[in-house]
């Protein structure tokens, strides 16, 4: 503790979920990200998340200090199970002096920096011309990565399944204007992924069974997985698991060994691990997608997207004004 202490300057910027709104699109965040993670891994700099186990839920704190980036910080989510309600928040420190710079709800951006980032892996693991695509799904995670896919891939069409009915019809009718695409709903998963050449998954059951069997894949799709990211969650059938001939993941020991769909994986005698890659490695061009068999992009998320899109998203709140200065701050120390 020291009494030499001094504010920030600028004064710490708040970014409410509004605020992400209006300041972040597709392109700029799958370029971001794209650069970002075609850098080396550095797991320094990026550790494991930090669970702590609440009375209610949990706690999740997930560091990081992006290599090339000039800001560094965590996501925190608070979890109360119990009742049904999360909070996110993402704090951003500047990496060489340690004022605060910005404190920013992090409920859109979790969704946007995970869709994006899919999407950053689907540029070097789709083959080029129109295919279709199934979504599993119709949730803000769903919306948001078919929103992402179509600005890289070239979607002729796509299906999607939800276990309401209303939900899917609507994803569909509000999809396909908006992207200017046939989006069929359909009232089962099979039927969505079945012939599909991109199934992008972004659901669990309730009852944690996988959502997409392996039978109903073809052998050369590409799939994305965002809805397996604790332990006790399934989204993927471990006999899918078995067929790939290349998992990329966005945070490799923790798709690896945090997942539910490894773990259930490894348990049911398939070996995730002799096919996983980072995706930095895949980025950064140290590996590519054979030539033959099914692709899995998997996702736990990471600090490091979170930390890549705040950075950018700040830039251009000070740029354009936007954003409230808080009043207050904390106290940077001189040590």
């Amino acid at each position: 503790m020291s009494d030499d202490g001094f504010l920030a300057e600028p004064p710490t910027l708040f970014l409410t979920d509004a605020d992400v709104a209006e300041l972040a699109d597709w392109d700029s965040a799958i370029a971001a990200l794209s650069a970002a993670y075609s850098r080396p891994e550095d797991p320094q700099r990026t550790p494991e998340r930090v669970v702590a186990t609440t009375d209610a839920g949990w706690q999740r704190h997930m560091p990081s200090a992006p290599a090339g980036g000039r800001l560094g910080g965590s996501k925190t989510i608070a979890a109360s199970i119990r009742n049904g309600v999360v909070s996110y928040l993402i704090t951003l420190f500047d990496q060489n002096d340690s004022r605060l710079a910005a404190l920013v709800d992090g409920n859109r951006i979790t969704g946007i920096r995970t869709a994006a980032t899919a999407a950053a892996a689907l540029t070097r693991l789709v083959p080029s011309g129109p295919l279709t695509a199934a979504v599993v799904g119709s949730g803000f995670e769903a919306r948001a990565q078919l929103r992402a896919a179509s600005r890289v891939v070239d979607i002729r069409e796509a299906r999607v399944s939800s276990p309401t009915a209303a939900n899917r019809e609507r994803f569909a009718t509000e999809l396909s204007e908006e992207l200017g695409i046939p989006v069929t709903a359909v009232a089962s998963s099979e039927e969505a992924v079945g012939g599909a050449s991109l199934v992008l998954c972004a659901a669990r059951s309730r009852d944690e069974t996988p959502t997409v069997l392996a039978d109903w894949v073809d052998d050369d799709a590409t799939i994305v997985s965002v809805g397996s990211t604790t332990p006790s969650q399934k989204e993927l059938d471990p006999a899918l698991i078995g067929r790939a001939g290349l998992i990329v993941a966005d945070a490799l020991a923790e798709v690896l060994h945090d997942s539910g769909d490894m773990i259930a994986a490894r348990e049911a005698g398939y070996d995730p691990d002799r096919v996983t890659v980072s995706l930095h490695d895949l980025l950064g061009g140290v590996t590519g997608r054979p030539e033959r068999g099914i692709a899995i992009y998997k996702s736990t998320g990471s600090g490091f997207q979170d930390i890549v899109l705040g950075e950018l998203l700040y830039d251009r709140a000070v740029e354009r004004g936007l954003g409230t200065p808080l009043p207050v701050g904390i106290l940077t120390i001189r040590k």
